[in-house]
C-alpha cells in the first residue's frame, strides 16, 4: 500500500471525515483522538486505519456519550464494555423512536386539525362520526381569572409532553341547557399512552360546532346546537368537549377556531 495513503496530515485526515481540522486539534489536545505518526520532518500524521476509530468516536458522540466516558473506553477498548455499551445505547435508542414517534402523531394531528379549521365557516353544525378515544381528564373548576393558573395545573397533571397533544374544556350538558358557563367541570386531553386512569370517549356520532374568535360566543354557539338538536329530534347526552384547533398557527385571537362536540344518544 502507498506510504502516502497510510499518513495522512490534520486538514488531509479533516477532509476525508468531511469536519473541520480545529475539531482533530481539540481532539489531539485533550488526549481523546491523536495522530499515531511522527514524520521526518515532525509533522505527526494519522494512519488512514484511525479512520475506523474515528468514526466510532464520532459515534459514540452521537449517542450522548461524554469525553470521559469515550476515553474511559477508548483507552482500553474490550468486547466486554463495548457490548455494555451497546446495550445501554440499545435502550436510549428505543426510547428515543418511542418518543419521535408520539411526537410525529401529534404532528400528524396537528396538521388534520388545522386543514379542518380553514375548512369550517364560523359557527358552522354538523353530525360527525367519532372513533373511540382515550382522554385524560383533571377536574379543574376554573373561571376567567384562574386562567393564568391553568398551564401550571396542566404541567405538574400531565406533564409537558401531554400538554402538547392539545388541552380541551368540558362542561355537563345540564349546565349548557341552564346558561351556566361560570364554572366548567374539567380538563381533557387526547392520551398518548395507555393509562388506567383515562376516560373512554364512545366511538359514536356526536353533534359538532365550529366557532370562530373569543370565547365570548360560546354561549350563542351552545344556543345554536340545542336549537338543531331539538329541530333534528337528536338527543344530546354527557358532556359537551371544547378543544382549539389552531392554536399556536395564528395571530389574531378572532381567528381562533373552537370545535364543540356533545355525543348524540340516538343514532338518527
Amino acid at each position: 500500500m502507498n506510504k502516502k495513503f497510510l499518513h495522512l496530515t490534520t486538514a488531509q485526515f479533516a477532509k476525508l471525515h468531511n469536519i473541520n481540522k480545529c475539531t482533530l486539534h481539540y481532539y489531539d489536545e485533550i488526549g481523546l483522538f491523536s495522530p499515531n505518526n511522527k514524520g521526518e520532518n515532525n509533522y505527526r500524521y494519522y494512519d488512514a486505519l484511525q479512520s475506523i476509530e474515528f468514526e466510532y468516536i464520532r459515534m459514540f458522540k452521537e449517542l450522548n456519550m461524554s469525553i470521559e466516558e469515550i476515553k474511559k473506553y477508548t483507552a482500553k477498548p474490550n468486547a466486554k464494555d463495548f457490548i455494555t455499551i451497546i446495550d445501554k445505547k440499545n435502550i436510549e435508542i428505543e426510547e428515543q423512536i418511542t418518543k419521535l414517534k408520539k411526537i410525529q402523531n401529534l404532528l400528524k394531528n396537528k396538521k388534520e386539525q388545522l386543514l379542518l379549521s380553514n375548512e369550517k365557516e364560523n359557527m358552522t353544525i354538523e353530525i360527525v362520526q367519532c372513533e373511540q378515544e382515550e382522554l385524560l381528564t383533571a377536574q379543574f373548576a376554573f373561571k376567567d381569572e384562574d386562567l393564568q393558573r391553568l398551564f401550571s395545573y396542566m404541567k405538574e397533571t400531565w406533564g409537558i409532553e401531554q400538554c402538547r397533544a392539545g388541552v380541551g374544556s368540558y362542561i355537563s350538558l345540564e349546565k349548557v341547557k341552564n346558561k351556566n358557563f361560570e364554572e366548567y367541570d374539567g380538563l381533557f386531553t387526547p392520551s398518548l399512552s395507555k393509562n388506567k386512569n383515562t376516560l373512554i370517549r364512545a366511538k359514536r356520532k356526536y353533534l359538532c360546532g365550529y366557532i370562530k374568535g373569543k370565547w365570548d360566543n360560546l354561549p350563542k354557539m351552545y344556543e345554536k346546537m340545542l336549537e338543531y338538536a331539538q329541530k333534528n329530534q337528536l338527543q344530546l347526552t354527557g358532556y359537551a368537549y371544547e378543544i382549539g384547533l389552531n392554536d399556536f398557527a395564528i395571530s389574531n385571537e378572532n381567528e381562533y377556531v373552537t370545535q364543540i362536540l356533545i355525543k348524540i344518544k340516538n343514532n338518527t
